[in-house]
């Protein structure tokens, strides 16, 4: 996380514990697990909506819609409609979602590496 010290200098809208800031609304966004299985999904790849809903188990249209959009608007991914008929639309990831990346498949790291040891904790939880 990053301290007051790291802060000072920065605009308001540079800090996550404000509720109002930008940077708080960004990692709301972002930080999501159908954002974040996009973003691993895509990758180094362009890839169809339909191409994604088959790699992400799980997300309804609606949810990847939304999804896709968000990260559009932050400029985490591009959309490209090609004048065909039916119309074909690609997604790829930006420079700045390429980059978030990094970060997801560290994520996806850690989940493998502690994998057994919460599944352990978790069983202990509940015994």
């Amino acid at each position: 996380m990053v301290t007051k010290h790291q802060l000072a200098g920065l605009p308001e809208d540079a800090d996550l514990r404000r509720a109002d800031s930008l940077a708080r609304e960004i990692f709301s966004d972002v930080a999501n697990k159908w954002a974040l299985l996009i973003i691993e999904a895509l990758g180094e790849d362009t890839r169809r909506f339909s191409e994604l809903r088959n790699e992400v188990e799980g997300i309804s249209h609606k949810m990847l819609t939304q999804n896709l959009r968000m990260l559009e608007r932050n400029g985490l991914l591009e959309r490209t409609v090609h004048p065909t008929v039916p119309p074909r639309v690609d997604y790829t990831l930006t420079e700045p979602g390429r980059a978030l990346r990094a970060t997801v498949d560290a994520i996806c790291g850690w989940t493998h590496q502690y994998l057994d040891h919460i599944e352990k904790a978790r069983h202990r939880f509940t015994s």
